[in-house]
């Protein structure tokens, strides 16, 4: 019999509501917390917000008046916010719902149990916010919180260990960065594994682009690999776009075909 969960957390979902009067919202965010303070007496706590562009989209689908400037600024704020000393963020998030309740609202918490904080924060994400998985002539159309729920599936199973979550770009870019790296490893030189959908906004490839050069003006040896939902074609122009921008900056191109592969190549490398 498999163990049960050990691991005991809170979550509730973030709303976006344009307009009160009509109690008509959509889900924007996740915030997961932790109710057990660890041994330096911090809780972790985390809110992942919408970042992909047909996700602005379906918000602007339900409320062609929604504020997107406003939307598109919650991760940099949220990141501060919460990264503030002792007390801070509790008394921030409380504070979030009397300032802003005209537009953002919590949904009532829930508790669970689970085994990973990260994993656990990327299905609630799936469940609760992301664009539902469908199918369109035949096609399946993935999103970046679909891809990054089969890679942490495959990263499970393969028992890869030693990997880093949500690492912070603004180290290497600029103060205020909200982009945040899916995985990170040492093994002698630093290396990143990023989800990114080939068929989705055009302009995060252009992001991934950048914050390699980025970090490589710091780490010159560190590797790049970006896990996708299909194999690149070469009669799609986009694709071949994409290809071309991180040959540049030397980003590997693993779709989720091969993900077991190199999963397993690098649990080997880690141990």
């Amino acid at each position: 019999m498999s163990e049960e969960p050990k691991n005991e957390f809170r979550y509730r979902i973030l709303r976006y509501t344009p307009n009160p009067v009509r109690d008509e919202w959509v889900n924007i965010g996740v915030l997961l917390e932790e109710t057990a303070a660890r041994r330096d007496g911090l809780l972790k706590r985390t809110i992942r917000v919408i970042e992909d562009q047909s996700e602005f989209a379906r918000v602007r689908r339900l409320h062609p008046q929604a504020d997107e400037g406003l939307l598109r600024a919650l991760p940099v704020e949220f990141d501060a916010r919460l990264r503030e000393p002792q007390g801070g963020p509790t008394a921030y998030l409380e504070k979030l719902g009397d300032t802003l309740s005209n537009v953002l609202q919590f949904s009532p918490q829930h508790a669970l149990l689970a085994d990973d904080f990260d994993a656990e924060l990327d299905r609630l994400y799936r469940a609760h916010v992301a664009l539902p998985r469908r199918s369109r002539g035949g096609v399946v159309e993935s999103t970046r919180a679909w891809i990054k729920e089969r890679i942490n599936g495959v990263f499970l199973r393969r028992r890869v260990p030693k990997l880093e979550r949500n690492i912070r770009v603004e180290e290497f870019t600029e103060p205020g960065d909200p982009l945040k790296l899916d995985y990170g490893y040492r093994n002698g030189v630093r290396g990143f594994v990023h989800a990114l959908a080939l068929g989705r906004d055009p302009a995060q490839p252009k992001a991934l682009a950048y914050t390699a050069h980025r970090i490589r003006q710091r780490l010159p040896e560190c590797e790049f690999t970006t896990i996708t939902e299909e194999e690149p074609s070469g009669d799609n122009r986009r694709h071949q776009f994409v290809v071309r921008l991180f040959g540049d900056e030397g980003i590997s191109i693993v779709p989720l075909s091969r993900i077991d592969k190199f999963a397993e190549d690098l649990r080997l490398r880690l141990r």
